[in-house]
């Protein structure tokens, strides 16, 4: 077990390193004069000279390089040329607004998908699967930013059924603590701004997690078509088994491996996605961060950004790996085996 966990970490380190490689090549790759950035807009060519060289821009590129992935590990991320503040403080503070989001997101994702997804596979070819397979279509095929703007408006300013911007009401909020706002509000706040809380984030979750909703239901559907269809299933019926034991217990467990896996990785793609559905809402999470940044050519805010975004996704994929071991017996034996 040990030897897979060191491996899977090994692939993990590696995969960061290549994400922050291919970082700094963009970085200098992108147009513009990153000290002049720095230095401000009305900065003198002095000026712009001492900033280069106070950056390290003056340095061959393999020293630059180098300074920079040495930074990275020491989780220095840089200074935000417009805040002047520690890029890791930057995004320390917005953090959290973007994972309470995304995970009230995928909450409402397994809501939603795992019923309409098991349902559509028990009826098959049925109206009731035609008509899932149609609503998943549609509502995947839809651009998340403007599912959110209608969201935002149809159901927050017109029937006003949702607030439509921020993370708490005006004197609404909890005190500030941990950042996540929700938590804040169970741990020192009161009933009141708990419900608050979560009412601000339940519009922008329904508009990101839509499009996933669709992902996974539909790979729910097929999966459980597949398990249905196996002997062990049809052998379970036989015996007399209750059918919703054998849909849940036996047909669903067995179709939970790349499900699991598609899961997982949903939760970066997630915080990719609320780049939109915070500036649509106005929620200060990592997304609104990273609009301002590129707003303002912030470059290394940006690129911190990035990379951040680069570490969930290699972090998830690394959790997902060890959750399918410890659920599928299959994939256990067959990665003991090969260790």
């Amino acid at each position: 077990m040990y030897k897979f966990v060191l491996r899977r970490l090994g692939f993990a380190a590696l995969s960061l390193w290549g994400v922050a490689t291919i970082v700094f090549v963009i970085s200098k790759l992108i147009p513009g004069d990153v000290a002049r950035v720095a230095a401000g807009r009305l900065a003198t060519a002095d000026q712009v000279a001492h900033m280069r060289e106070v950056l390290g821009l003056n340095d061959p590129l393999f020293l630059q390089y180098t300074g920079y992935i040495s930074r990275l590990v020491q989780g220095n991320l840089g200074t935000s040329t417009i805040t002047r503040q520690s890029v890791m403080g930057d995004l320390g503070a917005v953090l959290p607004t973007t994972i309470q989001l995304v995970l009230l997101g995928m909450f409402i994702t397994v809501l939603i998908a795992a019923p309409v997804g098991i349902a559509a596979a028990v009826s098959e070819g049925k109206a009731a699967d035609i008509a899932a397979r149609i609503v998943l279509v549609t509502s995947g095929g839809v651009p998340v930013f403007w599912l959110a703007i209608m969201m935002r408006w149809i159901l927050g300013s017109v029937l006003e059924w949702f607030p439509i911007s921020g993370t708490n009401s005006v004197d609404g909020g909890p005190p500030t603590v941990t950042g996540f706002t929700v938590l804040d509000s169970l741990l020192f706040g009161t009933i009141g701004n708990l419900g608050d809380s979560v009412f601000h984030l339940v519009l922008p979750a329904l508009a990101l997690s839509a499009p996933f909703v669709s992902t996974l239901a539909r790979l729910i559907r097929s999966n459980m078509m597949t398990a249905l269809k196996a002997d062990y299933i049809t052998f379970a019926i036989s015996k007399g088994v209750p059918r919703r034991r054998v849909i849940t217990r036996h047909a669903f467990r067995s179709a939970l491996g790349s499900v699991l896996t598609v899961f997982g990785m949903q939760f970066g793609w997630m915080i990719s996605a609320a780049v939109l559905v915070e500036a649509v809402f106005g929620l200060p999470g990592i997304g609104s961060y990273l609009y301002r940044a590129i707003i303002n050519q912030d470059t290394f805010s940006v690129l911190a950004s990035v990379v951040v975004i680069g570490f969930v996704f290699i972090a998830t994929s690394f959790i997902v790996d060890l959750l399918q071991m410890a659920i599928d017996p299959r994939v256990r034996h067959a990665q003991l085996g090969a260790a």
